[in-house]
């Protein structure tokens, strides 16, 4: 299913033009048009799905096994001293395009993405976290 309505849908089906690094038949893999790090790309499905919530468990996994073919072999090629990879769900957690993607971004010594990807750090207690554990418990 493809929405008419999603930039990510035209962007991922060929309908607007990229800079495309890989495609198959699930996935376009694009340079990001607003990159935190020189190499910042995007895995887009080609079917649209809003976030890992309705994602297909067996096209995730493609996904990830997709993510990491490619920092594997654009880590040389980028002389990169690391990767993240980052995938957000939901506005609060900081969505901003309704279709499902996988930044990877290349991380070089020194760069200044650090500021944008950092996280803060809650100081909770262990019985805080034994708390917390068992209310997440599967």
């Amino acid at each position: 299913m493809k929405n008419d309505n999603c930039i990510f849908c035209k962007l991922a089906n060929g309908i607007i033009p990229t800079n495309t690094v890989y495609e198959n038949e699930d996935f376009r893999v694009i340079l990001d048009a607003s990159p935190a790090t020189k190499g910042h790309a995007l895995i887009i499905p080609k079917e649209h799905y809003a976030n890992i919530y309705e994602m297909d468990s067996e096209l995730l996994g493609k996904a990830a096994k997709l993510a990491q073919t490619i920092i594997q072999k654009e880590t040389p090629k980028l002389a990169c001293d690391g990767y993240n990879v980052l995938q957000n769900n939901g506005e609060t957690a900081g969505q901003t395009v309704f279709h499902f993607h996988i930044h990877l971004i290349p991380r070089y010594a020194g760069d200044d993405a650090a500021g944008m990807l950092k996280m803060g750090h809650i100081g909770y207690t262990e019985e805080d976290l034994a708390k917390i554990c068992e209310e997440m418990k599967l």
